[in-house]
């Protein structure tokens, strides 16, 4: 039994010093994947707590079935994801114009100069169905090996490397309609 699956029973008998140890270990992949999602640091920071809040009452449910990595990525991409249909629900659904769906763009990771672009690419993302944006997300911001996808999307390698190129394709469209004036890629 390798330490993950031991930490996370012991997670489950409700010690939270194997608790902190799962935090310390993922806690800034969860924390990065959801600011991938949500382009808004106190949303990254409410979805992370809403994240472990969830991982530290179901420790128990967990099957073993994929790594404990590939659960809390799961865990992680479906909090994320309700957190945004949470949030578009209670705004206006009158703001679904594309060119009105510009992120209110927070990230640290990302260099003040490239930031226009950057909200630029977010903006494209964030029209991307579902499966296509996980994918997305999860093999070229994440820079995850195609398995790991495969694995947390729950699909084979051929789907996700699939649902990869139709993401760049769609994305190729949304930012040369976002931004018309810029040349060709």
């Amino acid at each position: 039994m390798n330490d993950d699956v031991q930490v996370l029973q012991l997670i489950a008998k409700g010690d939270k010093a194997a608790f902190n140890i799962l935090y310390t270990t993922y806690s800034s992949k969860v924390y990065a994947t959801a600011l991938h999602y949500l382009q808004n640091i106190i949303d990254a920071e409410e979805v992370t707590q809403d994240v472990f809040l969830s991982i530290y009452k179901n420790a128990s449910s967990f099957k073993g079935n994929s790594s404990i990595s590939t659960w809390v990525y799961r865990i992680t991409i479906n909090t994320a994801l309700n957190y945004i249909k949470l949030k578009s629900n209670k705004e206006s659904k009158a703001y679904k114009s594309l060119s009105n769906n510009m992120p209110n763009f927070e990230h640290p990771g990302i260099i003040e100069e490239k930031k226009e672009n950057a909200k630029l690419l977010y903006a494209a993302i964030n029209t991307l169905v579902e499966n296509q944006k996980t994918a997305f997300i999860l093999g070229y911001i994440e820079d995850l090996p195609r398995q790991e996808i495969a694995n947390i999307m729950e699909m084979s390698v051929k789907a996700v490397e699939s649902l990869l190129q139709r993401a760049k394709a769609n994305l190729k469209i949304k930012l040369e309609e976002l931004n018309p004036n810029r040349r060709k890629l």
